[in-house]
């Protein structure tokens, strides 16, 4: 049985604050590229790893009830992925098949056929998508503005984290029902991004904004209908003031106080009850069931080209850390994905 190098990153410790490079270790173990005999396990090649905000929550020490999800210090990160099938023990996978689902960050990995979410079946499109906008950000992206969100044609939607994996496409997505979009970024790139590329109505740079209550009234004098919350904080507190009555607010994140000790305190809620406003909180995995009719739905648009996607490609294991790390400065510009093996 051959043994084969099998470089991982690893979590060097939980992590307080701001995540750092030196937080992980990138060690090369080795592996046997073969079943267990009897074994139902799936052997698979990976290919390409997403890079999403929410694994910084998994960095913490864990308090309260468990998080089966968590990281374990001297385990590898776990995520999404892209994955070739080189062999398996469980009858809906075979050798050859391309996969995704939750990974661990190695070259290669031994896993429960449970992990795999599904089986990629249209490869006419970038496979690096399955990352992104045809994986885990697109259906939240979809579930978020039209299941939670309830979007209406012609609805005001403001988008925060406008330009990463989620935010660019609720942002098209809206646009195909006529509703009024803008969105906030970080920097004057991402917010050309959002109306050159993305065909947003406008856009603004949070971070050049010193009063973003006026900001908001600037770009929605009558108000918004849904706000896709990705940042949380005083980005929420100003929103809360100008929603319209029975506005939705989705909420999928709140990067903004992943990496604080102390959470930044949201002042308005009342305007929660004046407003009727609803405010749902909601992931991917509520919503993993609507996979088949949201790919019925964007892969048309994909081809058209009515949908498009920016990404931002780290080569390389060892590149991990400092891809990850560089989602929590803004660092990235549209989705990150980093690169294990084009094979």
């Amino acid at each position: 049985m051959a043994q084969v190098r099998n470089k991982q990153v690893l979590l060097r410790n939980h992590v307080t604050g701001f995540p750092k490079e030196s937080d992980m270790n990138i060690v090369e173990s080795t592996i046997t590229l073969k079943l267990p005999q009897g074994s139902n396990l799936v052997l698979l090649k990976n290919l390409y790893l997403s890079c999403d905000p929410y694994m910084r929550n998994l960095m913490n020490k864990p308090e309260g009830p468990p998080n089966s999800r968590a990281y374990t210090p001297g385990s590898p990160l776990t995520g999404y992925g892209v994955s070739k099938v080189l062999e398996s023990g469980h009858p809906n996978y075979k050798e050859g098949d391309l996969v995704w689902g939750f990974t661990n960050w190695e070259e290669y990995s031994l896993l429960s056929s449970a992990q795999i979410l599904f089986k990629i079946e249209h490869t006419d499109v970038p496979l690096t998508y399955y990352t992104g906008i045809l994986g885990m950000p697109g259906v939240t992206a979809y579930a978020g503005l039209f299941e939670v969100g309830s979007l209406q044609k012609g609805d005001k939607v403001f988008v925060s984290a406008a330009s990463g994996a989620v935010g660019q496409l609720v942002g098209q997505f809206a646009k195909l029902n006529d509703c009024y979009v803008v969105g906030s970024a970080g920097s004057k790139e991402k917010v050309d991004l959002l109306t050159d590329k993305f065909g947003f109505d406008g856009g603004f740079n949070y971070k050049e904004e010193p009063d973003l209550d006026a900001a908001l009234k600037r770009h929605f004098p009558e108000g918004i209908d849904v706000y896709f919350e990705n940042v949380g904080g005083k980005t929420l507190d100003a929103v809360l003031l100008n929603m319209r009555l029975h506005g939705r607010i989705p909420v999928c994140g709140m990067i903004s106080q992943y990496n604080l000790t102390e959470h930044e305190g949201v002042t308005n809620l009342a305007q929660i009850i004046y407003k009727r406003v609803r405010l749902q909180g909601f992931n991917f995995m509520d919503w993993v069931h609507l996979y088949p009719k949201f790919l019925d739905f964007l892969l048309p648009n994909i081809r058209e080209g009515k949908v498009v996607y920016v990404e931002d490609i780290a080569q390389g294991l060892e590149n991990g850390p400092s891809a990850l790390v560089g989602l929590f400065s803004g660092r990235n510009v549209g989705k990150q994905v980093l690169v294990v093996s084009h094979e």
